[in-house]
């Protein structure tokens, strides 16, 4: 009997409340803490520890209304060292890093007609999609940093980011 290879899709999300001490310059990472960020954690991405996968589509969710900010998350297979403190100059991508380093999602300008300010890249916007990436031999996560693109002045503290990526994965059945 011949294996069949099919494509799965499973959506992922995170959401962190941001600290948002004061307003945010261009190029400043999006976290929870000012002082003890963590980065953003995508859980179980794939089915098998080190398994490979394919992002295909990236959404952000941002609780403000009317923010046009563009933002840019960089991925990783392992937890970075770089800065992972909310509102901090962004570091990334640090030497030490190359090697867990999956690649960036560049989202294009936030926007609203209502509700919460979001953006989505897919293969057919702008923001380097698909991206391909391989999980640590341990895990079946992969972490990311939030980082703006342009300065914000409309944040609130403790308003939500949720991120929200669509994997494609290949089964054998």
């Amino acid at each position: 009997m011949a294996t069949e290879i099919i494509s799965r899709l499973r959506t992922v999300s995170t959401t962190k409340a941001c600290a948002a001490a004061g307003d945010y310059a261009a190029e400043d990472v999006i976290s929870e803490s000012a002082a003890e960020g963590t980065a953003w954690t995508f859980t179980n991405v794939v089915d098998r520890e080190g398994q490979s996968g394919v992002v295909v589509k990236a959404e952000v969710l941002c609780e403000t209304t009317a923010l046009t900010h563009r933002l840019s998350l960089y991925l990783y297979n392992a937890t970075p060292t770089c800065v992972l403190n909310d509102n901090v100059a962004n570091t990334g991508v640090l030497h030490a890093d190359v090697a867990k380093y999956i690649g960036r999602i560049d989202f294009p300008a936030l926007e609203d007609l209502g509700g919460d300010s979001e953006a989505v890249a897919t293969p057919s916007t702008y923001g380097n999609l698909p991206l391909a990436f391989v999980t640590a031999t341990a895990s079946r996560s992969i972490y990311g940093v939030l980082v703006t693109r342009d300065a914000i002045t409309g944040e609130v503290a403790t308003d939500d980011y949720i991120i929200c990526l669509t994997v494609e994965q290949a089964t054998k059945v």
